[in-house]
């Protein structure tokens, strides 16, 4: 009888050890034939990757996504999709850094970048991993003021009158604000024979007469084209064509006598495209920026091509002799940020509410 029950549980072992073998070869062939299934030609597959970028973005990367989807998907037997996400650019980055998973960031400037860089997301020499130290088009900062110009705002001078009223976005959250800031303080440093005392004065009267601080450049735009606040509006070159292309019997563009080059930053989010498997299609995605088409996409939306032929393209669009300072003459963005925008710097300084 032992016996007997001995071999009947031998061979329910047995069985169960075969049953088990079996699924699990079963279950590694079809692993193994999903994994060949994902990367095979034909296969279909699908890729989705997120690009957190700034306000005045919108329009240009709606335009960009639906170019490079078509060009991802002609040479891949693949499909991308791609989520934007837009707003303040400090702001953005601060997002990305506290775990919003972008693949790719297009933000205003290198110092938000930095700051994801910091927080161990992206590879320290991210700068010179895309032409032009990764900035494929660039803006500049100009006047959007209101048709016939009845403040008669000719300059940055004129901001300091007690009858102008101005907006511009904070330069806490906002890149484009960091850019209008140093476009003025530039301007501020050849007018007063680099006095700083006087130059800090200067701002300190600008920010006197800002009616609002948004925390982004679409806002502040929005406050001044929709809410109709404020004489003039201190904004990306890109921002104020819009504007203007949407209400053209209603604003005009002042460009003043000295500006900045305002030269927005592209970067893989390393940690993130390793993680999602996107590394390819995020690169890719970034490298294409710098093609024609994409150069073109960039005119059409009034950023400033990088691409010499192409921005000849739009030479009636552009002022191209207008005098720009660059972030260079600020010692670079760290140096600008720590003096200008870190906590207990001048803008905080300069910017005291009654």
């Amino acid at each position: 009888m032992k016996g007997t029950l001995f071999k009947t549980a031998a061979a329910s072992l047995a069985l169960i050890a075969t049953l088990f073998a079996a699924t699990s070869c079963a279950n590694a062939s079809a692993e193994t034939a999903a994994n060949q299934e994902s990367s095979a030609p034909g296969s279909g597959k699908h890729y989705s990757i997120i690009n957190v970028s700034y306000d005045p973005t919108r329009e240009l990367y709606a335009a960009y996504n639906e170019a490079f989807k078509k060009h991802w998907e002609s040479g891949h037997d693949s499909t991308v999709e791609i989520t934007q996400s837009h707003g303040g650019s400090g702001k953005q980055a601060l997002e990305v850094a506290n775990g919003n998973p972008a693949d790719v960031v297009t933000l205003a400037l290198e110092y938000d970048v930095n700051s994801v860089r910091d927080a161990g997301l992206i590879e320290p020499d991210w700068v010179s991993e895309f032409p032009l130290d990764s900035s494929p088009y660039t803006s500049t900062i100009v006047f959007l003021v209101r048709k016939g110009n009845p403040k008669n705002i000719l300059d940055w001078g004129d901001l300091a009158r007690d009858d102008v009223g101005i907006i511009t976005p904070n330069p806490k959250t906002s890149g484009g604000a960091r850019w209008n800031h140093l476009a003025a303080w530039a301007w501020a440093q050849k007018e007063y024979n680099n006095d700083e005392a006087k130059v800090v004065d200067y701002i300190k009267k600008l920010y006197s007469h800002v009616l609002v601080l948004d925390s982004g450049a679409r806002g502040a735009t929005n406050s001044f084209v929709e809410n109709k606040q404020g004489d003039v509006l201190l904004a990306w070159e890109n921002e104020a064509f819009l504007s203007l292309k949407e209400y053209p019997d209603d604003y005009e563009i002042v460009t003043p006598s000295i500006s900045i080059l305002a030269q927005p930053s592209v970067a893989i989010v390393d940690k993130i495209v390793d993680k999602n498997g996107t590394r390819e299609v995020a690169t890719e995605y970034l490298n294409y920026l710098y093609s024609e088409e994409a150069q073109r996409i960039a005119g059409q939306n009034f950023y400033r091509p990088s691409n010499e032929k192409v921005l000849a393209e739009f030479s009636d669009t552009f002022d191209l002799n207008i005098h720009l300072v660059t972030i260079n003459d600020f010692g670079g963005w760290d140096e600008a940020f720590k003096k200008h925008f870190a906590d207990g710097g001048l803008f905080d300084r300069i910017y005291e509410q009654d």
